[in-house]
C-alpha cells in the first residue's frame, strides 16, 4: 500500500468504513461478533490514515 496516492488511501478508508456500516447495526443491536469486525476495520483505518499523515508530512517536506 505505499505507492497508493493519498486520494487512493482515503477512498479505500471510506471503502472500509461503508462497508461496516451492516455491522453497525449489528452491533447496535447487540451482536458482540459485529463489534470485533469494527474493530478490525477501525484498526486498518487507523493504519491508513497513519499513512496519509506520513506521506502527506513527507510531500509537504520535499515541495
Amino acid at each position: 500500500m505505499g505507492d497508493m496516492s493519498v486520494r487512493e488511501k482515503i477512498q479505500d478508508m471510506i471503502n472500509e468504513l461503508t462497508e461496516a456500516l451492516g455491522d453497525a447495526e449489528k452491533h447496535d443491536s447487540g451482536n458482540n461478533a459485529a463489534g470485533t469486525r469494527i474493530r478490525k476495520v477501525m484498526q486498518t483505518c487507523k493504519g491508513l490514515a497513519q499513512e496519509v499523515r506520513v506521506k502527506v508530512q513527507g510531500d509537504k517536506n520535499s515541495r
